[in-house]
C-alpha cells in the first residue's frame, strides 16, 4: 500500500491544476489521460475570456512542468478498468493502450505523418481538419509522441503500406506493440473527467449538418485559432469566402426540457468572446448574439460585455430563434426568430451561424463512476457532496471530484476547484 499516491483521472486543467499542487506537497501523483495527451478542451481554445489571453500561452507551461515533475507519472491514452479498495487503500487497474510508436524513441519530428497516405476526420478541430492516421494529437501535445489510428490505419485493415515505419529514422515505429495493463496503489482518488459536447444534429431546426454555413462554437473557435484547420482565417465552408456577418445562437440544447434543463454556464461568455476576436480580425465584420437571457456572473464579465458592445459593435437580440433555413442563391443561413423585447416576429439573413451547443459531463465520468462506485445525479454530474465543509467529496470515501465533471463551470473556477480537491487529499494523506 502506498498512502501517500493519488490517482487522478482526467488530464484536462483541472486534472493538471490539482496534480502540481499534490506533486508539489510531496505526493506521488498518477494522472491517467485518455487521450494521446494532456490539456483537454482547454488546449483546443483560441483565447480565454474576459481578459482574451492567450489559452494555450496559460496551459503549455502546465503541461510542461507537470511532464516534467519528478513525483507525477503521465498516463496518457490510457483508461481506468477497474478500483478496488476503500479510502486509504485503493488498487487501480489501468490499461495503457498500444501508440505503436515507442514513447522514448519518438522525437516528434512529423516526418511519418508526412508521408502517411491515409487522411481521415480530425477529432481535435471538431471535424473540420484532416489528420493522417499516423498523427500527435495537437501541436503542443505532451508528450510529444505520435499515435498510430489502428481503425484507419492501412497496416491494420490488411493493407500494404508500413511507410510511417520506413520513414522514421528514430525506428519508433512498432506494428507489433501490445496493450498493457499497470496496477497501482493509491491512498485517493480525484476525478476530473472533464465535458463532452452535446450532439445538436437532433435539434433539426437549426440545420446543422445540412446548412453548410451553420457551424458550433467549438468549430468557430477551431476556425479562429491560429493553430487550427484555416490558420484563424475565417472562411465560409460553402465557398471559403470572408464571412461579413456573423450570428450566435445561444442555449442550443441547453436550458431545454427535450434535451438539457441545466445552463452550460460559460456559452454567454464564450460567444462574446468569439464575437470580439472575429472583429479582431476582421474590422469591418458585424456580430449579432440572440440570447434569451445573459448569464455573465463572474468577476469582469458584465464589463466584458459592455466593452462588446461599445468597442466591438456586437449586436444584443433577446430571442430565441425558432428555424433557420437557407437562402439557395447564396447560400446564406437565415434565422427566423421572435424578438421577445418588441413582440415582433422577424427574419435576417446572415454569412455565417454559430450555434453554443450544450455542454454535458464526458461519457468517461459515467463510466469512471460506475468503475469507482460513485453516483451521480440525473444530469451525469457528479452527485454533490453533503457536507459542506468538503464540497469535493464524493459518495465514495477517498474520491473527490472537481472541474466540469462537478457541474458546469468555466477554466477559473475549474482550477480553483482543482486546488481546493488537491488541499482536501492532502489533509486525508496526511491523516493515514
Amino acid at each position: 500500500m502506498n498512502q501517500k499516491s493519488v490517482l487522478i483521472i482526467g488530464g484536462g486543467i483541472a486534472g493538471i491544476q490539482s496534480s502540481i499542487d499534490l506533486a508539489n506537497m510531496g505526493a506521488k501523483v498518477y494522472l491517467v489521460e485518455k487521450k494521446p495527451s494532456i490539456g483537454g478542451r482547454m488546449a483546443q481554445l483560441d483565447k480565454t475570456f474576459p481578459t482574451n489571453d492567450c489559452s494555450m500561452c496559460i496551459l503549455a507551461p502546465k503541461m510542461i512542468e507537470c511532464a516534467n515533475h519528478e513525483n507525477i507519472s503521465l498516463l496518457t491514452y490510457s483508461e481506468v478498468t477497474e478500483i478496488q479498495g476503500e479510502g486509504g487503500n485503493f488498487k487501480a487497474r489501468i490499461v495503457k493502450k498500444a501508440r505503436f510508436v515507442e514513447e522514448d524513441k519518438c522525437v516528434g519530428c512529423g516526418e511519418c505523418a508526412e508521408k502517411c497516405p491515409t487522411k481521415v476526420t480530425d477529432e481535435f478541430n471538431a471535424g473540420l481538419g484532416e489528420r493522417k492516421a499516423i498523427y500527435k494529437y495537437f501541436p503542443q501535445a505532451v508528450p510529444s509522441t505520435y499515435v498510430i489510428d489502428p481503425e484507419n490505419c492501412r497496416i491494420f485493415k490488411g493493407k500494404k503500406c508500413g511507410v510511417c515505419q520506413k520513414t522514421c529514422k528514430a525506428n519508433a515505429v512498432n506494428y507489433e506493440q501490445k496493450d498493457r495493463e499497470i496496477v497501482l496503489d493509491v491512498g485517493a482518488i480525484i476525478m476530473a473527467t472533464g465535458f463532452d459536447l452535446y450532439d445538436i444534429s437532433a435539434l433539426a431546426e437549426y440545420g446543422w449538418g445540412k446548412i453548410k454555413n451553420v457551424l458550433t462554437a467549438m468549430q468557430f473557435e477551431r476556425m479562429i485559432c491560429a493553430s487550427g484547420p484555416t490558420h484563424g482565417h475565417l472562411k465560409r465552408p460553402s465557398d471559403g469566402k470572408e464571412p461579413k456577418t456573423l450570428a450566435f445562437i445561444q442555449c442550443v440544447g441547453s436550458r431545454d426540457v427535450r434535451h438539457k434543463r441545466y445552463c452550460s454556464a460559460v456559452c454567454c461568455m464564450h460567444a462574446t468572446k468569439e464575437a470580439i476576436l472575429a472583429h479582431e480580425h476582421y474590422p469591418e465584420l458585424s456580430s449579432t448574439i440572440f440570447f434569451m437571457d445573459m448569464r455573465a456572473v463572474g468577476k469582469g464579465f458584465q464589463d466584458y460585455i459592455q466593452r462588446a458592445k461599445t468597442d466591438y459593435s456586437v449586436e444584443y437580440i433577446r430571442a430565441r430563434p425558432g428555424r433557420i433555413t437557407e437562402n439557395e442563391e447564396n447560400q446564406n443561413p437565415v434565422i427566423c426568430f421572435e424578438d421577445t423585447t418588441t413582440q415582433e416576429l422577424k427574419s435576417r439573413e446572415f454569412d455565417m451561424v454559430i450555434l453554443s451547443q450544450a455542454l454535458m459531463p464526458s461519457e468517461g465520468n459515467v463510466a469512471v463512476a460506475e468503475k469507482i462506485g460513485v453516483a451521480l445525479d440525473s444530469f451525469g454530474f457528479i452527485f454533490p457532496s453533503e457536507d459542506l465543509l468538503n464540497p469535493f467529496a464524493t459518495t465514495r470515501r477517498g474520491v473527490f471530484a472537481c472541474g466540469f465533471c462537478q457541474s458546469p463551470m468555466d477554466v477559473p473556477d475549474s482550477v480553483v476547484r482543482a486546488s481546493g480537491a488537491a488541499s482536501k487529499v492532502a489533509e486525508i494523506l496526511a491523516s493515514c
